[in-house]
């Protein structure tokens, strides 16, 4: 089994970026991170998500297609016309789009947060990669011209209702003490996990595809880490609270092997925060 998966996304550049005269087309690619062994859980992270840059326009660049718009349009080298996604996204990968912007921002939140309470490494390390995951979809969004939610990116301020009551409950819970910060970080895993999932399967959309499932193998690495640390402070053995055991057996087992495919192994929609706490 490979230890490493490699993504690679070949667009056409914005002409924003550019140096002087037209550049060749270029490939860009991102390595997921190899998985860290158990016993530097506390590094759980995932490698930076390279995304397409913004069409630099200012506009929607699904409204600038012609004819059929089936291709990507290029003009000479005047630097006015930018990358044309060659399909529009459907209403549904756009509301995914922007809840996971906001719910990547989420998980960035509340472990930086928890750091500032706690002082436990994991959570600033894995605040980190958080946020390369909320930039990574903040990189779709702006790519096919769809609105950012996130206005504000101020610490625990959310667009979403649902997002912000979830928010106030996990960090209440948090501060209670270190073994219920830690379960509070494997909540948000699972979560994001069914959440990432259940967007997989309502796109085909390849660049939205590679962007999810990249984040999918950090979630897997990230609960794994949040489970060995937390078994290490209270003691007891882990249970899910949001997926069924054998889709969170699955996802162990896809964080130990380096790779993310699996099934959905829920049960239901982890969104709003619903199921055990």
């Amino acid at each position: 089994m490979k230890k490493k998966t490699l993504f690679t996304l070949t667009l056409i550049a914005a002409s924003a970026l550019l140096i002087g005269a037209c550049a060749p087309l270029e490939t860009v690619s991102a390595e997921a991170a190899p998985v860290e062994p158990a016993a530097e859980v506390a590094q759980a992270s995932v490698a930076p998500v390279s995304m397409p840059a913004n069409n630099g326009n200012g506009g929607n660049s699904m409204q600038d297609r012609n004819g059929s718009g089936n291709n990507p349009q290029e003009e000479d080298c005047d630097g006015t016309l930018s990358f044309v996604p060659a399909e529009a996204l459907t209403q549904t990968e756009i509301d995914g789009l922007s809840f996971m912007r906001e719910e990547e921002k989420l998980a960035r939140d509340v472990y930086l947060t928890l750091y500032d309470v706690w002082g436990l490494p994991i959570f600033q390390n894995i605040a980190s990669s958080e946020q390369q995951h909320t930039d990574a979809v903040k990189g779709l969004l702006e790519f096919y011209g769809a609105a950012d939610p996130v206005t504000d990116d101020t610490i625990g301020v959310f667009a979403n209702d649902d997002l912000q009551a979830l928010y106030d409950q996990l960090v209440e819970k948090g501060s209670l003490s270190l073994a219920d910060a830690l379960e509070v970080g494997t909540t948000i895993e699972e979560i994001d996990i069914l959440d990432l999932q259940e967007y997989l399967a309502e796109t085909d959309d390849p660049n939205i595809t590679m962007v999810y499932e990249n984040l999918l193998k950090g979630s897997y690495n990230h609960l794994r880490a949040f489970v060995s640390q937390y078994e290490g402070e209270s003691g007891e053995s882990f249970e899910p609270s949001y997926m069924t055991l054998e889709g969170y057996n699955e996802a162990l087992l896809n964080a130990s092997s380096g790779h993310g495919e699996g099934g959905q192994g829920g049960r239901g929609r982890g969104r709003g925060g619903n199921g055990k706490n």
